[in-house]
């Protein structure tokens, strides 16, 4: 796959975790969008390492899944980061 298709699937990734996993993005749709992106490649990533398969072309379903679970690692991730510290300050 090309950059411009990273990209496109991560931006639509993006939109995915931003509909699905609404209070776990409160950065807004720019960093729901980054995550998207940021979750492609990281589900590309793991899937190469996991299952020993990369990600496949735009239109195959497998890098799909893979990007769309990495997109939601990311930001379930991003979410206990960012709530931990915003908890953690309030404390103080």
């Amino acid at each position: 796959m090309g950059i411009i298709s990273w990209i496109i699937l991560g931006l639509i990734v993006g939109v995915l975790v931003k509909e699905f996993m609404p209070g776990r993005v409160n950065g807004g749709w720019i960093t729901s969008l980054v995550l998207g992106v940021v979750g492609a490649v990281v589900g590309g990533w793991l899937g190469s390492l996991i299952f020993n398969t990369g990600l496949g072309g735009f239109f195959n379903i497998r890098t799909w899944v893979l990007a769309i679970l990495g997109g939601v690692l990311v930001a379930g991730t991003y979410g206990l980061v960012k709530g931990r510290g915003e908890g953690h300050r309030a404390a103080h």
